[in-house]
């Protein structure tokens, strides 16, 4: 019990005190994951938005799809995308394995489908209570996605909030593709898992203790978001 509590009161001490390897670790961390979040934003909220309007052939099976790929098992992702960039698969050429970039595309591939199927429910909820308002005005597709993003834009944040959080808790797949390189391509979660399997309980700790508390902020933005769509659409 001394030894939990010394190690507690060590890693608030490193977090403290703005040790300089636990701060690049977090500057890693955020910069790969808003990253992967905004991508995400930009493939997954069209793309969601166009679900939830259109009409046509298969339209329920993608819906379906996309909301079995929430359940994407990280590691899986990272081992598919180590085999498209390591030097013997397709997109071996461009040098990005054991790479920050990598693991920006490893996170957008997890994060993506969680914007869509978000982006979709909340649009296609607007798409019925202004859709005739829209259609009357004739407005083509892509302004009445615009119209709905504009009047959906708590709903907007939400999803790239909880992509955010999808992205800034993964290891798995960030660990088989980023290979957990010390100064380069080593974040909170990789740090977390490294640390603890050396006994390195207080750096572990540190960094639990802000990854924490940036999950525990997301989530609480997000729940007040979700709560002041609903209020502004009521």
């Amino acid at each position: 019990m001394q030894d939990f509590v010394q190690a507690i009161l060590t890693a608030i001490i490193l977090v403290g005190s703005f040790d300089p390897e636990v701060m690049d670790v977090v500057a890693l961390s955020l910069r790969v994951s808003l990253s992967a979040s905004a991508i995400a934003m930009l493939i997954g909220g069209p793309l969601g938005g166009a679900l939830a309007i259109g009409r046509f052939q298969g339209q329920q099976i993608i819906i379906v799809l996309v909301n079995a790929l929430l359940g994407l098992p990280p590691v899986v992702v990272g081992l598919s995308i180590y085999l498209l960039l390591t030097r013997s698969g397709p997109l071996g050429f461009a040098g990005l394995l054991f790479t920050p970039t990598a693991m920006v595309i490893a996170q957008t591939t997890l994060a993506t489908p969680i914007v869509m199927a978000l982006v979709h429910r909340g649009v296609a909820t607007l798409w019925s209570d202004y859709g005739d308002l829209l259609r009357i005005d004739g407005a083509s597709r892509r302004r009445a996605i615009l119209e709905l993003f504009v009047i959906g834009r708590g709903a907007l944040l939400t999803a790239f909030l909880a992509a955010f959080g999808r992205a800034i808790a993964e290891v798995g797949a960030i660990i088989i593709v980023g290979g957990n390189i010390r100064g380069y391509t080593r974040t909170m979660t990789t740090t977390i898992a490294l640390e603890t399997s050396k006994g390195d309980l207080p750096l572990a700790l540190g960094l639990g203790l802000i990854l924490i508390l940036l999950s525990v902020s997301v989530s609480a933005t997000a729940f007040l978001l979700t709560g002041w769509a609903g209020r502004s659409r009521g």
